[in-house]
C-alpha cells in the first residue's frame, strides 16, 4: 500500500501490522482512531471522478475548495464503507456510524460474503428489473477497474495488505450457452468488454481439464481474470485507510425511520446530508417493505495441497431462480494462499442463523462442490471456523442507489441518499455505486429535486 508519512516510522507501522493481524480482532478502535495514528499516515492515493465514473489515482491530490460539509454514512459494510472514501477524497468531512464493525469472532455481512467480482447478473441470484441490472452493469465495470488498480498499483506495502488478488474464475454450465439465451447474452457483452475485462476463454475443455465429475453434467464453460477479495483483511483495510484519512467513527444503532429523525440527525451530527448504506436495516430505516433477505453459507477448508491439489483459481456454477433447481449452485473460491470458501445457498426470506456444517442443506451443498475438485472431500476446515453464515440484502426491484423522494416534516427535500440492496453484489458494486452516491450529493448542493432511478440515467454496456 502506498504510505507517505513524516521519518521512517517503523515502530508504529510494525505495532500497526501486529494489531491488525492479531486473532482477538481486526479492529481495536481506540488505536485506529487515535490523533497521531492519523497524522503519521497518509495514504498516497485517492479516488477521483472522471467523466461520471470514479478512478484511483496514485499521489496527493490537487487541493480542492474547502466543502465545508459533514456527510453523516449509517452502514460499516463494504457500500457505506466505499462511500465514505469517496466522499471523503471529494473534499467532504465524513462520520461514519454503524452499530457493528468487522470483527473475526463476530463477523459482519461484508466479512461473510463471497467477494468474487462478477459481471451482472451474479451467481446467487438473478437482478429481473431492467433499470437496478442496466445501472448494475456499470457499477460493476467501474469497480472491476478500480480493484483491478488497487492489485497492480497499491502491491502491499511494508506487510500491510489489502486482500485483493486478480484470479481466473471459471463459470460452468449444464448445457451449452447457446441454449440458454439469457447467459449467452451475458458472455457477449462480457466479450464485448475485452479491452476491460482479461481472460477470456469459452471451451467445454474447461471441464476435464478442472477434472470436473460427469456426475455434475457439465456441458459449457468460460473463464475470466476477476477480482477476488479476502473479506477479512479488506475490510480491515478499508477502515485503516478511512482512519488516516481522517473519518469519525461511531459505534450506535439507527432505529426507526430516518425520514422522520433526518433533521435530528443531521443536526446531531452536525452534517449536510446522511448516506442510507444500512443493508437489510433499509426494512426499518427507509420504511421500505421489498427488502429482504438471501439467506447464505460458506464452509471454510484448508487449501494447502496436502488433502487435495492446491486451487488457485475460482469454479462455479450460477444459480438462476428463472432455471433449474433451488440447489444448484456450486461456488468454490480461494479466499486467500491458505484458506478455499466452498457455497453456496440462497434461500430468501429466512432469517435464521442457526445452520452448522452438518445441516443437510450444508451437507448437500458440500457434496456439489466435491463434485467439482477430486480429492476435496477429504479437505480438512479451517481451524479458525469451519463454517460462516449470513444474510444477503435483496430488494424486490434490486439495487436502490438513489435520493429519498419523499419531502422532510417541513415539505423541503430530503438530504438522504440511499444505496442498499446490493444482495450478493456488494464488493462487485461497492465503487460503482460510491461515484453515483458522491453524484447524488452534488446534486444535493445544486439544489436539484430528487428523482428515482432511471434507466436513460445509466450506462448499459
Amino acid at each position: 500500500m502506498c504510505l507517505s508519512r513524516p521519518g521512517s516510522g517503523r515502530e508504529l507501522l510494525s505495532a500497526i501490522r501486529s494489531c491488525l493481524l492479531t486473532n482477538a480482532g481486526l479492529m481495536i478502535d481506540s488505536f485506529l482512531d487515535s490523533q497521531m495514528f492519523a497524522k503519521a499516515f497518509t495514504p498516497n492515493f485517492y479516488l477521483e471522478p472522471v467523466d461520471n465514473e470514479l478512478q484511483l489515482r496514485i499521489g496527493t491530490p490537487s487541493p480542492a475548495a474547502p466543502k465545508d460539509k459533514r456527510i453523516l454514512v449509517i452502514g460499516g459494510g463494504v457500500s457505506g464503507m466505499t462511500s465514505a472514501w469517496a466522499l471523503m477524497d471529494q473534499g467532504y468531512d465524513v462520520t461514519i456510524l454503524s452499530d457493528r464493525w468487522a470483527d473475526r469472532k463476530n463477523r459482519i455481512t461484508s466479512q461473510i460474503a463471497g467477494a468474487l467480482w462478477e459481471y451482472p447478473p451474479a451467481v446467487c441470484g438473478k437482478h429481473t428489473d431492467a433499470i437496478s441490472l442496466c445501472h448494475s452493469k456499470g457499477w460493476a465495470m467501474t469497480s472491476y477497474k478500480i480493484f483491478e488498480q488497487i492489485v497492480t498499483k497499491l502491491g502491499e506495502t511494508d506487510g500491510i495488505d489489502h486482500g485483493v488478488r486478480m484470479r481466473i474464475a471459471n463459470f460452468f454450465f449444464d448445457t451449452p450457452l447457446e441454449a440458454r439465451p439469457d447467459q449467452l447474452e451475458k458472455w457477449e457483452e462480457i466479450c464485448s468488454l475485452s479491452h476491460t475485462i482479461k481472460g477470456l476463454k469459452r471451451s467445454a475443455d474447461l471441464i476435464q481439464h478442472h477434472s470436473v465429475d460427469q456426475k455434475a453434467g457439465m456441458k459449457d464453460a468460460y473463464q475470466l481474470l476477476s477480482p477476488a477479495v479476502d473479506t477479512d483483511v479488506y475490510m480491515m483495510w478499508l477502515h485503516f485507510v478511512l482512519s488516516c484519512k481522517g473519518a469519525t467513527f461511531v459505534t450506535e444503532r439507527i432505529k426507526g425511520s430516518l425520514l422522520d429523525q433526518e433533521e435530528e440527525l443531521l443536526s446531531r451530527f452536525d452534517a449536510y446530508a446522511i448516506i442510507n448504506a444500512t443493508g437489510l436495516s433499509a426494512l426499518e430505516l427507509a420504511g421500505d417493505e421489498t427488502v429482504y433477505p438471501l439467506r447464505g453459507a460458506i464452509i471454510r477448508v484448508k487449501n494447502d495441497g496436502t488433502k487435495f491439489p492446491k486451487l488457485t483459481e475460482a469454479l462455479a456454477v450460477t444459480h438462476d431462480e428463472t432455471y433449474g433447481t433451488d440447489e444448484d449452485m456450486v461456488f468454490i473460491v480461494p479466499r486467500n494462499d491458505n484458506i478455499l470458501i466452498l457455497g453456496g445457498i440462497t434461500e430468501p426470506n429466512e432469517w435464521n442463523l442457526n445452520l452448522t456444517v452438518d445441516t443437510p442443506v450444508i451437507k448437500r451443498m458440500r457434496e456439489r462442490c466435491n463434485a467439482f475438485v477430486p480429492g476435496l472431500e477429504n479437505a480438512e476446515y479451517d481451524d479458525e471456523t469451519d463454517l460462516l453464515q449470513g444474510l444477503r440484502p435483496f430488494r424486490g426491484s434490486n439495487v436502490r442507489v438513489e435520493r429519498e423522494t419523499a419531502p422532510r416534516k417541513d415539505g423541503s427535500h430530503s438530504r438522504i441518499v440511499h444505496t442498499y440492496g446490493q444482495g450478493g453484489s456488494g464488493f462487485s458494486l461497492s465503487f460503482g455505486c460510491a461515484g453515483t452516491v458522491v453524484s447524488l450529493v452534488q446534486e444535493i448542493e445544486a439544489s436539484k429535486p430528487p428523482a428515482k432511478m432511471e434507466l436513460v440515467n445509466a450506462v448499459c454496456y
